[in-house]
Parts: structure tokens; sequence; C-alpha cells
């Protein structure tokens, strides 16, 4: 099974930029998909974007769409997330996760995904 631990979280004003980064380690020739999530407090993980592995096609909410991007780097077994032009509604703990089922494109809710790391803090004020 994949372990993930994501970094990269801080405090930031309104229109700047942040990077994360998911190291992975274990078995990692089995996912599929690599994705980001965030989550507020009191509400669900929600997803943000998401890279098919073989192929690297990307998949990103609406709400980030040309703001953020994912990407990875096999050799390194890092997955990124370059997010700029950040907003206060980013505000979340952002996870990553990996999904080793999906025959294509790459699923769009938690319950797919396992590998949880510990998350890290992105908080944008205004």
């Amino acid at each position: 099974q994949v372990q993930l631990v994501e970094s990269g979280g801080g405090s930031v004003e309104n229109g700047g930029s942040l990077r994360l980064s998911c190291a992975a380690s274990g078995y990692t020739g089995s996912s599929k998909c690599m994705a980001w999530f965030r989550q507020t407090p009191g509400k669900e993980r929600d997803w943000v974007a998401a890279v098919r592995t073989g192929v690297g096609s990307t998949y990103y909410a609406d709400s980030v769409k040309g703001r953020f991007t994912i990407s990875q780097d096999n050799a390194k077994n890092t997955l990124y997330l370059q997010m700029n032009s950040l907003k206060p509604d980013d505000t979340a703990m952002y996870y990553c996760a990996a999904d080793s089922r999906s025959p294509i494109g790459c699923p769009r809710t938690a319950v797919y995904y396992s590998g949880w790391g510990q998350g890290t803090q992105v908080t944008v004020s205004s």
C-alpha cells in the first residue's frame, strides 16, 4: 500500500502562491490516479485536482481551474499542486491520495482513494 506525506502549506495573502508536495512511498506502482483534496472544519473532503499517472491526463474542479496546476515527478515519486491567485476560500487542510482501481479517468470522490497523509494547512488572508 502506498504511503503519502504532504508538505508545503502555509499562510499567504490574497492573490499569493504556494506549491504543495506529496511524497509517496511503498507500492507506488499500483496507483492509477493521484489526487488532491481539501477540507475545512465541519465539511466534507472536497476533490481539487487529479492526474492519471500513466498518461498524465489532468482534471480540475471548476473552482480551481486556471489557478491550480497538478503535476507529478515520477523519478522522485512526488506529486505537486502549484496554487496561484489564491483566495480566502482556498483556505483548508489539503490532502493527497491515491486510487488504484479506476480503469479510466480519475474519480472525484474521496471514498475511491486511499493512502491519506496527515495533510498540510493552507491559509489565505484577505
